[in-house]
């Protein structure tokens, strides 16, 4: 094939349509593009994403993880939140990663069932800190990054979930790889080949979800590593594969067994609502899938009956990560196995032992009885159903049955749980979260005016300045 012409409009020759837009649509995007509803949306995500990183960084496997960057560390300018700690910014944006999606607690995309903040938002903000960017800059890339890993992700959904794919280590790349090429400046060739070649670095399955491993808690960071990685190749000149998404050993074919959608480069127009603008925040310290069951059940938790039998009709494509195809859903015995064990957040909830931060936390210490909900677990039935297969949007429901001793039963539906899109987490339980994660590292009066400075966004400040406020005193 002889070298593709450049095209200043960001046009690639020999490339197909889905592949194509991407390119153009990461090209083309500016920040007088993000509407209002799009900035509200970045800014929601950014504080939640940098209190977490914060907050995230005392967990053990966190402080193993700074350890593991400290001993080969590669020199550079780039922050490590709650720390004083600067290196190269691939290294940073991979512990950042990891702090941030290190608890279950992280921000979600509903329609991709991924996580796409924990990703953008360390590579933003590392490279940003690396070229000296201003947060219109760094926000901007952010947007590209998050709007190509989602709407990607939205393109494989169900599928990837349902083969056992985590799609945000499968995702991340992606995203990773677009903010990359956007903060510096690629022409459109080569944002083609950091995107191609990030696809072989794509990986990343649930399986710890039945068998455990703390190394789930660095999948954003392996994935946000990779999409730097990627770009850093292509800008040295390395290539990969252009058909990277809809070839016959494309990401689609290949991670998710369909071919890609026919309408897939229609999905990257900027006339679109940005996908950002609808990011979820968790009010739980667990997976998603768990989350509507928990709103639908805790009303349930002061009847007077005795509990006999508690029946979770799930999407078939959520059992493979909190139910019965969950090798420990019903016999948790690791941290990782409670917080992706729906009969155990279930449990939680009909016990009123809360399914936040502090429950999971206490947990980690050894601090839980659990006699109480392993009785419980046993009189819990995960059931998948074809009718929610089948209903439009209905894989992020919470349906649900608890029959009582007494003859009685109730039955409860959650279309939404709090902090999705339809159901957002109020304004004063954002903040109460965001305090409660950095309160203790920062010193209430530095975390107040983090949080102050998130909630302007002025897009003259650098990525500098707002990262030197996430350091510990």
């Amino acid at each position: 094939m002889s070298d593709p012409q450049r095209h200043p409009d960001g046009v690639v020759d020999d490339c197909p349509p889905l592949e194509q837009a991407v390119v153009s649509f990461v090209q083309n995007l500016t920040f007088a593009d993000l509407d209002e509803a799009t900035l509200t949306g970045v800014g929601r995500l950014m504080r939640d994403q940098l209190s977490l990183q914060i907050g995230i960084s005392h967990m053990p496997w966190s402080k193993q993880i700074l350890a593991y960057i400290e001993g080969q560390k590669r020199p550079g300018v780039s922050s490590v939140a709650a720390s004083t700690e600067r290196m190269s910014a691939i290294d940073a944006a991979f512990v950042n990663g990891s702090y941030g999606h290190g608890f279950e607690y992280d921000d979600a995309h509903g329609p991709s069932e991924s996580h796409p903040g924990s990703c953008v938002i360390p590579a933003a903000l590392a490279i940003g800190e690396e070229l000296g960017s201003t947060l219109e800059e760094v926000i901007t890339a952010m947007v590209a990054g998050y709007e190509v890993y989602a709407r990607i992700g939205i393109l494989a959904s169900p599928e990837l979930l349902g083969r056992g794919y985590q799609p945000h280590g499968v995702l991340s790349v992606f995203g990773a790889a677009a903010v990359s090429a956007k903060l510096r400046g690629f022409d459109a060739e080569t944002t083609l080949q950091a995107l191609a070649i990030a696809l072989s670095y794509a990986s990343g399955t649930t399986e710890y979800s039945s068998t455990g491993g703390s190394i789930k808690r660095s999948h954003a960071g392996i994935g946000t590593r990779g999409g730097m990685s990627a770009a850093d190749m292509a800008a040295a000149g390395i290539t990969g594969p252009r058909a990277f998404l809809s070839g016959n050993k494309g990401f689609f074919r290949v991670f998710c067994g369909i071919a890609p959608a026919s309408d897939g480069p229609q999905r990257f127009g900027t006339d679109r609502r940005f996908e950002i603008a609808d990011n979820w925040l968790k009010v739980y310290c667990a997976c998603y899938c768990t989350h509507a069951y928990i709103d639908a059940l805790r009303p349930l938790r002061d009847h007077p009956g005795e509990v006999e039998a508690v029946e979770l009709r799930i999407h078939p494509a959520f059992d493979v990560v909190v139910g019965n195809r969950n090798e420990n859903a019903f016999a948790p015995r690791t941290i990782e196995h409670v917080q992706y064990s729906l009969p155990t957040q279930a449990a939680f909830a009909l016990l009123g032992m809360g399914n936040g931060y502090r429950v999971h936390r206490d947990y980690l210490a050894g601090d839980v009885d659990m006699a109480p909900v392993l009785e419980l677990i046993q009189k819990i039935t995960v059931i998948p159903s074809e009718k929610l297969a089948e209903r439009e949007g209905s894989r992020f429901v919470g349906d649900v049955t608890v029959r009582y001793a007494d003859g009685s039963s109730e039955d409860a539906f959650v279309p939404g749980a709090i902090g999705t899109d339809t159901n957002p987490m109020p304004e004063d339980e954002q903040d109460a979260k965001f305090l409660e994660l950095t309160v203790d590292t920062l010193g209430e009066d530095r975390a107040r005016e983090l949080l102050a400075t998130l909630r302007e966004l002025d897009p003259s400040t650098t990525a500098a300045e707002l990262m030197s406020l996430t350091h510990a005193e």
